[in-house]
Protein backbone atom coordinates (compact mmCIF):
# COMPACT_ATOMS: atom_id res chain seq x y z
CA UNK A 1 0.00 0.00 0.00
CA UNK A 2 2.01 3.11 -1.20
CA UNK A 3 0.79 6.24 -2.61
CA UNK A 4 -0.45 9.78 -1.79
CA UNK A 5 -3.72 10.72 -0.21
CA UNK A 6 -5.16 14.39 -0.92
CA UNK A 7 -7.30 14.65 2.55
CA UNK A 8 -9.53 16.81 3.36
CA UNK A 9 -8.84 17.77 6.78
CA UNK A 10 -11.88 18.72 8.88
CA UNK A 11 -11.94 21.56 11.65
CA UNK A 12 -10.61 21.00 15.51
CA UNK A 13 -8.29 18.56 14.52
CA UNK A 14 -3.91 18.66 14.09
CA UNK A 15 -2.12 17.10 11.15
CA UNK A 16 -0.87 15.08 13.81
CA UNK A 17 -4.29 13.46 14.67
CA UNK A 18 -5.12 12.96 10.47
CA UNK A 19 -2.00 11.19 10.32
CA UNK A 20 -3.24 8.92 13.59
CA UNK A 21 -6.11 8.44 11.81
CA UNK A 22 -5.26 7.21 8.23
CA UNK A 23 -2.33 5.00 10.34
CA UNK A 24 -4.98 3.05 12.08
CA UNK A 25 -7.82 3.00 9.39
CA UNK A 26 -5.38 1.27 6.93
CA UNK A 27 -3.34 -0.33 8.92
CA UNK A 28 -0.16 0.81 7.84
CA UNK A 29 2.74 2.43 10.43
CA UNK A 30 4.23 4.41 7.49
CA UNK A 31 2.26 7.24 7.23
CA UNK A 32 3.24 11.42 6.95
CA UNK A 33 1.63 14.03 5.84
CA UNK A 34 3.23 17.35 3.77
CA UNK A 35 2.37 20.51 5.77
CA UNK A 36 1.24 21.28 8.80
CA UNK A 37 -2.59 22.81 8.83
CA UNK A 38 -3.40 24.63 12.21
CA UNK A 39 -6.66 22.75 14.31
CA UNK A 40 -8.22 25.79 12.87
CA UNK A 41 -7.51 25.21 9.58
CA UNK A 42 -9.31 23.25 7.04
CA UNK A 43 -8.71 21.74 3.67
CA UNK A 44 -5.96 19.88 1.39
CA UNK A 45 -3.46 17.73 4.00
CA UNK A 46 -1.37 16.10 1.70
CA UNK A 47 -0.50 12.22 3.27
CA UNK A 48 1.93 10.01 2.22
CA UNK A 49 1.44 6.09 3.14
CA UNK A 50 4.23 3.70 2.69
CA UNK A 51 7.23 4.11 0.69
CA UNK A 52 5.85 7.23 -0.49
CA UNK A 53 6.99 8.78 2.60
CA UNK A 54 10.21 8.94 1.20
CA UNK A 55 9.13 11.32 -1.27
CA UNK A 56 7.17 13.52 0.68
CA UNK A 57 10.42 16.48 0.20
CA UNK A 58 9.92 16.25 -3.31
CA UNK A 59 5.87 17.62 -3.47
CA UNK A 60 5.53 20.91 -4.73
CA UNK A 61 6.14 23.03 -2.71
CA UNK A 62 3.56 26.07 -3.21
CA UNK A 63 0.13 26.15 -1.50
CA UNK A 64 -2.93 28.30 -1.80
CA UNK A 65 -5.66 29.23 0.90
CA UNK A 66 -8.50 30.79 0.93
CA UNK A 67 -8.34 33.14 4.26
CA UNK A 68 -10.27 35.33 6.03
CA UNK A 69 -9.35 38.81 8.18
CA UNK A 70 -11.27 39.98 10.77
CA UNK A 71 -10.28 43.89 11.25
CA UNK A 72 -10.85 45.15 14.33
CA UNK A 73 -9.92 42.19 16.62
CA UNK A 74 -6.63 40.89 17.84
CA UNK A 75 -5.19 37.73 19.68
CA UNK A 76 -2.65 35.99 21.58
CA UNK A 77 -2.41 33.40 18.49
CA UNK A 78 -3.55 35.79 15.70
CA UNK A 79 -6.70 33.71 14.84
CA UNK A 80 -9.78 33.12 16.63
CA UNK A 81 -8.20 29.96 18.47
CA UNK A 82 -6.54 32.62 21.07
CA UNK A 83 -7.66 35.00 24.08
CA UNK A 84 -8.88 38.70 22.50
CA UNK A 85 -6.07 40.86 23.07
CA UNK A 86 -7.68 44.17 22.19
CA UNK A 87 -11.08 44.72 20.57
CA UNK A 88 -11.95 48.00 18.41
CA UNK A 89 -14.85 48.81 16.08
CA UNK A 90 -13.59 50.03 12.84
CA UNK A 91 -16.51 50.49 10.87
CA UNK A 92 -15.45 53.04 8.92
CA UNK A 93 -13.00 50.82 6.81
CA UNK A 94 -13.58 50.20 3.29
CA UNK A 95 -12.29 47.52 0.99
CA UNK A 96 -10.54 50.28 -1.25
CA UNK A 97 -8.65 51.53 2.05
CA UNK A 98 -7.88 47.09 2.15
CA UNK A 99 -6.75 46.85 -1.65
CA UNK A 100 -3.87 50.19 -1.42
CA UNK A 101 -1.90 48.18 1.56
CA UNK A 102 -2.47 44.60 -0.31
CA UNK A 103 -0.19 44.98 -2.97
CA UNK A 104 3.13 45.77 -0.19
CA UNK A 105 2.34 41.70 0.55
CA UNK A 106 2.89 40.83 -2.85
CA UNK A 107 6.27 38.99 -3.74
CA UNK A 108 9.24 38.56 -1.33
CA UNK A 109 8.68 39.54 1.64
CA UNK A 110 10.16 39.68 5.27
CA UNK A 111 7.40 37.36 7.72
CA UNK A 112 7.66 37.12 11.13
CA UNK A 113 6.15 33.99 12.69
CA UNK A 114 3.70 33.86 14.85
CA UNK A 115 4.71 33.93 18.71
CA UNK A 116 2.51 30.70 18.94
CA UNK A 117 4.24 28.60 16.15
CA UNK A 118 6.26 25.26 15.27
CA UNK A 119 9.34 27.47 14.75
CA UNK A 120 12.03 26.26 16.94
CA UNK A 121 13.89 28.20 19.28
CA UNK A 122 16.72 27.30 21.21
CA UNK A 123 15.65 23.22 20.51
CA UNK A 124 12.41 24.21 21.58
CA UNK A 125 9.03 24.89 20.21
CA UNK A 126 7.82 28.43 19.77
CA UNK A 127 4.15 27.95 20.85
CA UNK A 128 5.68 25.65 24.01
CA UNK A 129 7.05 28.77 25.29
CA UNK A 130 4.18 31.03 24.60
CA UNK A 131 1.66 28.67 26.05
CA UNK A 132 4.39 29.17 29.42
CA UNK A 133 3.99 32.60 29.43
CA UNK A 134 7.50 33.64 28.14
CA UNK A 135 8.43 35.87 25.70
CA UNK A 136 9.08 34.50 22.29
CA UNK A 137 10.78 36.70 20.12
CA UNK A 138 10.97 35.23 16.16
CA UNK A 139 13.26 36.62 13.92
CA UNK A 140 11.88 37.74 10.43
CA UNK A 141 12.29 35.14 7.64
CA UNK A 142 11.88 35.88 3.56
CA UNK A 143 8.31 34.19 2.24
CA UNK A 144 6.81 34.96 -0.95
CA UNK A 145 3.61 35.67 -1.80
CA UNK A 146 2.53 35.26 -5.71
CA UNK A 147 -0.85 36.66 -5.60
CA UNK A 148 -3.63 38.33 -3.05
CA UNK A 149 -6.85 38.01 -4.81
CA UNK A 150 -9.99 39.35 -3.02
CA UNK A 151 -12.64 37.09 -3.06
CA UNK A 152 -15.59 38.37 -0.34
CA UNK A 153 -15.79 42.27 1.47
CA UNK A 154 -18.37 42.04 4.48
CA UNK A 155 -18.72 45.70 5.80
CA UNK A 156 -19.47 46.50 9.61
CA UNK A 157 -18.09 47.22 13.11
CA UNK A 158 -15.66 44.09 12.50
CA UNK A 159 -15.33 43.94 8.94
CA UNK A 160 -14.21 40.59 7.22
CA UNK A 161 -12.00 40.18 3.71
CA UNK A 162 -11.86 36.54 1.94
CA UNK A 163 -8.70 36.72 0.19
CA UNK A 164 -7.33 33.76 -2.40
CA UNK A 165 -3.36 33.49 -1.19
CA UNK A 166 -1.01 31.68 -3.67
CA UNK A 167 1.91 32.01 -1.76
CA UNK A 168 5.09 29.77 -1.51
CA UNK A 169 6.91 27.64 1.47
CA UNK A 170 7.31 29.02 4.89
CA UNK A 171 4.34 31.63 5.02
CA UNK A 172 2.16 31.85 7.94
CA UNK A 173 -1.55 32.90 6.78
CA UNK A 174 -1.97 34.26 10.44
CA UNK A 175 1.16 36.81 10.30
CA UNK A 176 -0.14 38.12 6.69
CA UNK A 177 -3.56 38.50 8.33
CA UNK A 178 -1.88 40.37 11.56
CA UNK A 179 0.37 42.28 9.12
CA UNK A 180 -2.46 43.65 7.13
CA UNK A 181 -3.83 44.78 10.30
CA UNK A 182 -0.84 46.46 11.23
CA UNK A 183 -0.15 47.97 7.98
CA UNK A 184 -3.16 49.86 8.26
CA UNK A 185 -2.84 50.88 12.08
CA UNK A 186 -5.75 48.36 13.51
CA UNK A 187 -5.96 45.21 14.74
CA UNK A 188 -6.95 42.36 12.58
CA UNK A 189 -7.15 38.45 12.84
CA UNK A 190 -7.28 35.59 10.56
CA UNK A 191 -10.77 34.39 11.60
CA UNK A 192 -10.96 31.31 9.02
CA UNK A 193 -8.78 29.44 6.98
CA UNK A 194 -9.10 26.62 4.11
CA UNK A 195 -6.31 25.34 2.37
CA UNK A 196 -7.47 24.62 -1.56
CA UNK A 197 -4.09 23.36 -3.01
CA UNK A 198 -0.83 21.66 -1.45
CA UNK A 199 1.57 19.32 -3.00
CA UNK A 200 0.21 19.51 -6.15
CA UNK A 201 -3.16 18.47 -4.66
CA UNK A 202 -6.55 20.44 -4.88
CA UNK A 203 -9.66 20.36 -2.68
CA UNK A 204 -11.69 19.78 -5.75
CA UNK A 205 -10.44 16.29 -5.11
CA UNK A 206 -10.08 15.57 -1.49
CA UNK A 207 -11.32 12.87 0.10
CA UNK A 208 -12.87 13.79 3.77
CA UNK A 209 -11.79 12.05 6.62
CA UNK A 210 -14.95 10.36 7.48
CA UNK A 211 -14.79 8.88 3.79
CA UNK A 212 -11.85 6.82 4.36
CA UNK A 213 -13.64 3.70 6.04
CA UNK A 214 -16.16 3.75 2.85
CA UNK A 215 -13.12 3.77 0.07
CA UNK A 216 -10.63 1.10 -1.33
CA UNK A 217 -7.01 1.77 -1.10
CA UNK A 218 -7.25 2.12 -4.98
CA UNK A 219 -9.75 4.85 -5.00
CA UNK A 220 -7.91 7.17 -2.57
CA UNK A 221 -4.25 6.49 -3.01
CA UNK A 222 -2.69 8.23 -5.87
CA UNK A 223 0.49 6.27 -7.55
CA UNK A 224 3.75 8.48 -5.98
CA UNK A 225 4.55 9.96 -9.27
CA UNK A 226 1.38 11.54 -10.31
CA UNK A 227 1.74 14.26 -7.76
CA UNK A 228 5.45 14.76 -8.76
CA UNK A 229 4.50 15.70 -12.37
CA UNK A 230 6.64 18.98 -12.10
CA UNK A 231 9.56 16.32 -12.09
CA UNK A 232 11.29 15.89 -15.49
CA UNK A 233 11.29 12.55 -16.92
CA UNK A 234 14.39 10.24 -17.34
CA UNK A 235 13.48 7.25 -19.09
CA UNK A 236 16.62 4.50 -18.76
CA UNK A 237 17.66 1.39 -20.90
CA UNK A 238 17.08 -1.84 -19.11
CA UNK A 239 20.68 -2.29 -18.21
CA UNK A 240 20.84 1.38 -16.91
CA UNK A 241 17.99 0.45 -15.09
CA UNK A 242 19.17 -2.08 -13.02
CA UNK A 243 22.24 -0.67 -12.63
CA UNK A 244 21.04 3.01 -11.43
CA UNK A 245 18.94 0.45 -9.14
CA UNK A 246 22.29 -0.91 -7.24
CA UNK A 247 23.28 2.28 -6.83
CA UNK A 248 25.31 2.87 -10.04
CA UNK A 249 25.49 6.53 -11.18
CA UNK A 250 24.67 6.69 -14.86
CA UNK A 251 25.81 8.80 -17.87
CA UNK A 252 22.91 11.51 -18.24
CA UNK A 253 23.01 14.12 -20.92
CA UNK A 254 19.94 16.53 -20.96
CA UNK A 255 19.10 19.75 -19.76
CA UNK A 256 19.67 21.00 -15.99
CA UNK A 257 17.71 20.04 -13.58
CA UNK A 258 18.48 18.92 -9.90
CA UNK A 259 15.80 15.90 -9.72
CA UNK A 260 14.49 13.74 -11.79
CA UNK A 261 11.54 11.35 -11.96
CA UNK A 262 13.75 7.85 -12.94
CA UNK A 263 11.35 5.10 -15.28
CA UNK A 264 12.75 2.03 -17.03
CA UNK A 265 12.04 0.94 -20.33
CA UNK A 266 8.79 -0.24 -19.88
CA UNK A 267 7.46 3.03 -17.54
CA UNK A 268 7.70 2.16 -14.60
CA UNK A 269 8.57 4.13 -12.30
CA UNK A 270 12.00 3.41 -10.11
CA UNK A 271 12.59 6.22 -8.20
CA UNK A 272 14.25 9.82 -7.52
CA UNK A 273 17.60 10.74 -9.46
CA UNK A 274 19.86 13.69 -8.70
CA UNK A 275 21.57 15.10 -11.73
CA UNK A 276 25.63 15.60 -11.08
CA UNK A 277 27.59 17.41 -13.47
CA UNK A 278 25.73 17.92 -16.80
CA UNK A 279 26.98 14.00 -17.63
CA UNK A 280 25.62 12.23 -14.91
CA UNK A 281 22.47 10.55 -13.03
CA UNK A 282 23.23 9.49 -9.31
CA UNK A 283 20.41 7.33 -7.51
CA UNK A 284 19.29 9.36 -4.69
CA UNK A 285 16.08 7.75 -3.50
CA UNK A 286 15.35 3.98 -4.95
CA UNK A 287 12.08 2.11 -4.84
CA UNK A 288 12.41 -0.69 -6.16
CA UNK A 289 14.15 -3.92 -5.65
CA UNK A 290 17.46 -3.34 -7.24
CA UNK A 291 17.17 -7.25 -9.36
CA UNK A 292 13.85 -5.18 -10.29
CA UNK A 293 11.46 -8.07 -9.09
CA UNK A 294 9.40 -5.94 -7.09
CA UNK A 295 8.22 -2.51 -8.19
CA UNK A 296 6.47 -0.11 -6.35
Amino acid sequence: MDGFLNLNKPLGMTSHDCVAQVRRRLRCKRVGHGGTLDPAATGVLPIAVGRATRLLPFLPPTKRYRATIRFGVQTRTDDLDGEIERQTPVPDLTLAQVERVLVQFIGVIAQTPPAFSAVHVQGQRAYDLARRGETVILSPRQVEIFALEVEHWQPGPFPELTLSVHCGPGTYIRALARDIGQTLAIPATLSALERTHSGGMDLRHSIPLAELDAATPSQMLQPPDQVLSHLPVASLTAPQARAWCQGQTQRWCAPPAPWWRVYDAQGRFLGIGQQVGEMALKPHIVLVDPRLECYL
